[in-house]
């Protein structure tokens, strides 16, 4: 099913537009400066949509300063207090996050949803499993994804009664299953773009592990028309980790897809060595392309023959491809990493960005 397109800014989410590819600053709001060289930071990473946090009304006012210092679309994650969210829309900001578990006064939300309205920016009801309200958890206090559906759903239902359709929702769960089945099941009611993730994911590698997990899956199955990888540290990585998801299920291409064989006995060059240092030598390259980098010969000349560029290792050196021909041979291995990252440089100039 083809979603409803919802505009955030100049950025359009569903209606068959590319998955978007959101993150949140970790910044204090209120610290302008500071929460501005982020959202610059994961701009250049490839951040296309930013949220901030809204805890009180200082963080609200310095809205407007950070919307006019930036050029992505800017998202107030509100809590609590329906105030800031008024707040945040005269600040001008482009979306409001509202959690249906914590802002439940239908008349509340109406003020929101009629300023939302005539500032004509979207809203997204945004369910977490950690934040339902008492009546919408199971029979033994946890979260189910039945519950957070109705959540949702309550909360869509006031702002459509409103007039108000220009909603994306999330249903987001630290347990990727309770996660997926929430996604399916919402799905199949409404025609709302999705904003898809899991909350809470964890630190870089766990976090990273699960989120492919849960997205990749619901992804596959043709849900999900934004994404944030939610992970403990520097939001950046979770723009580099979302790229990761969906270059690998070829969704979007920006940015490097690596093939790199897990080594075995066979190997005479110490490929991990080289591999680390090539994607730290190309990290801020954002042209599609596939690079393999194989051990030795068994694979890595089929690989390295199909990939964009390839090396495939021998007896302390290797061999360089670029787009299925040869032009580096008996490399040696101390050498290996700078002629990688250099031809995969001079062919990201031919081909320009993603």
């Amino acid at each position: 099913m083809t979603r409803r397109a919802v505009k955030v800014g100049s950025v359009t989410i569903g209606g068959g537009a590319p998955i978007v590819v959101q993150s949140m600053t970790n910044t204090d709001t209120r610290d302008v400066a500071a929460t501005v060289a982020q959202i610059e930071r994961l701009q250049a990473a490839g951040c296309e949509i930013v949220r901030v946090a809204v805890p009180d009304r200082a963080a609200a006012a310095a809205l407007s300063e950070i919307k006019e210092r930036i050029p992505l679309p800017l998202v107030a994650d509100i809590h609590f207090d329906h105030r800031l969210a008024l707040a945040a829309i005269e600040a001008g900001v482009d979306k409001l996050r509202l959690n249906p578990g914590n802002i439940t006064d239908p008349e509340k939300i109406g003020e929101v949803v009629e300023a939302a309205k005539e500032a004509g920016i979207p809203i997204r009801v945004g369910a977490n499993s950690g934040s339902l309200a008492p009546e919408f958890r199971g029979p033994h206090g946890g979260a189910t994804a039945e519950g957070m559906v109705e959540s949702a759903l309550r909360e869509i239902r006031i702002l459509e009664e409103r007039g108000f359709h220009d909603i994306v929702i999330s249903l987001k769960a630290t347990d990727v299953p309770t996660t997926i089945a929430a996604y399916r099941m919402i799905a199949s009611k409404v025609d709302y773009p999705l904003h898809i993730g899991i909350t809470e994911a964890g630190t870089p590698w766990e976090g990273s592990i699960r989120s492919a997990v849960g997205l990749g899956v619901l992804l596959e199955e043709g849900l999900g028309d934004t994404i944030r990888v939610s992970l403990t540290g520097n939001p950046v990585e979770e723009v580099h980790v979302a790229y990761a998801i969906l270059r690998a299920l070829g969704l979007r291409k920006r940015g490097i897809l690596y093939r790199v064989c897990p080594t075995c006995g066979r190997a005479e060059i110490d490929l991990f060595r080289i591999a680390e240092e090539v994607q730290e030598g190309l990290k801020d390259v954002t042209a599609p392309l596939t690079v393999a980098m194989l051990g030795c010969v068994v694979n890595g000349i089929g690989e390295a023959g199909e990939a964009d560029v390839g090396l495939v290792g021998g007896a302390g050196a290797g061999t360089i491809y670029v787009r299925g021909r040869i032009t580096q041979r008996n490399v040696p291995e101390g050498e290996l990493p700078t002629a990688v990252v250099a031809a995969v440089r001079k062919l990201a100039e031919e081909v320009g960005n993603g």
